[in-house]
Formats: C-alpha cells, structure tokens, sequence
C-alpha cells in the first residue's frame, strides 16, 4: 500500500523544487514594480499591468503559476537566454519579443509574435515603456571570445520612472561603468563566462546603482561568492542595497 506513495516521493525529490523565491516590490509611480527572481539569469518585471520576461529558461514548470507575458527581452544565443524549448512552452502569443538580431535569425520558426530587433545604443519605447539596448561583451575584446560585442544587448528598461538594468553576460565594461541614475541593478559573475565578484563589485561601486541582484551566478565551478560580493559592495558603499536570492532552486 506504502508502494505508490513512495515512488511519488521519489519522484519529487528527482524533480526538485522549481518553484521561485517569493517576490520583491520596488514602489514606481501608479504602482510598486513586481520583481520575480526565476532561475540562473531570468527573472520576470511586472508593473501597472505589464510583464517582462528576461531570458525565459528552465522549462515551462518554473512559469506554470506566472502571469503570460506582454513582452520578452532576450539578450544573447546561448541557451541560458535564447532557450527554444522554454519559449515554445510557454504562452508568448501576446508578447512582443526585444532582441538583437542575433537573437532574431535564431529564433524559433514557430514564434509568431512581434519581434522587434534592437542594437547597442538605440532607445525605442516598446509597449509605451522606454527600452535602451546597452553593450554586453567579454575583456579583453577579440573575434573569438564568448560574447563579442554587438552581438548581444543588455537592457535598461524605465517602469513607473525607475531605471532597472540587465546586464547580460558581460564583464565590467566602460559601458557599464559608466551607466547613470540606475535604481535597480542585475549583475552577472560567473566565471569563466562573465566576471568574478572582484569586477562586478568595482562596477557597481562606480555606477552605483541603488539597489543590486547578483544573478546569473553559476559558472564551471559551482556558485559563485555572492556573500563575498556583497561584502565588497557594502564595504566600498553604504548607499547600495545588496540583495541576496535565491536563483537555483533546483
């Protein structure tokens, strides 16, 4: 009789936990920002009835109890970003989808939603909410690195009057460093695709965002040392809120 209910529990602790953390809010103007850390480097943004997915990955069960998405930002090829399986899984009918064209020449066939391509340095407003595509490429700058730039576009995207940036993989570029009036920052550190916590907290140290996510933190040898970082942030300023979640709940 135990038979069945053992397997289940089997079952599940294969499986894992998917479900996300609990959310945060950020007060914007009309309303608060919903802020949805998911998995690795996607998170969903949802304020005065907008949703933004960013780099949806993971498979359908982690977006399972999340409202469809109004628009996608992808930043780059790799499949922690540009992810075919999770996007034809989920509901993007009604989503506008924000890429560079990199991203645009990879997309799966069967997406018919809007596709709108942007490049580094334009600005358009999408939806009536204000992108800026950014740079995003690895140092020192070659042909032959894992993120080229202009390949791939981090975001800032202005909701209810704040300015909330993406970083995609990058490193800790003069582009990033030299950003302005960031309130909500979400930084990448894993090695040795991105930068360690030594680059990402001299970055955020110059361009100070108000608040910073380490996200996207995961690298060929296991998490990266997100409490470090955050001690290296705290110990350079006292005006940057370092926010710690957890991004694997696998």
């Amino acid at each position: 009789m135990k038979t069945p209910l053992l397997i289940l529990l089997l079952l599940v602790s294969l499986i894992g936990n998917t479900q996300p953390p609990a959310p945060d809010y950020i007060p914007a103007n009309h309303t608060s920002i919903k802020i949805q850390p998911i998995l690795h480097g996607t998170l969903m943004l949802e304020w005065n009835g907008e949703v933004i997915y960013a780099d949806p990955y993971g498979g359908a069960s982690r977006f399972e109890n999340l409202p469809a998405p109004s628009m996608i930002l992808i930043t780059d090829i790799h499949g922690d970003h540009l992810n075919p399986e999770t996007l034809l899984a989920i509901k993007t009918e009604k989503a506008t989808f924000v890429v560079p064209q990199a991203v645009a020449d990879q997309l799966p066939k069967e997406i018919t939603s809007k596709v709108i391509v942007m490049k580094n340095g334009e600005s358009r407003k999408v939806n009536d909410i204000l992108i800026t595509a950014v740079p995003m490429y690895n140092l020192p700058e070659s042909a032959d690195s894992r993120h080229t730039k202009g390949r791939g576009n981090g975001y800032v995207i202005n909701l209810g009057g704040k300015n909330i940036y993406l970083s995609g993989d990058t490193e800790d570029i003069t582009e990033m460093r030299a950003l302005k009036d960031i309130d909500v920052a979400f930084v990448c550190m894993n090695l040795p695709y991105t930068m360690d916590i030594d680059q990402a907290a001299s970055a955020v140290l110059e361009f100070k965002p108000s608040v910073v996510y380490p996200f996207h933190y995961r690298g060929q040898a296991g998490l990266n040392d997100v409490e470090g970082f955050k001690k290296l942030v705290s110990e350079g300023s006292d005006q940057i809120e370092v926010r710690l979640r957890n991004w694997y709940s696998e």
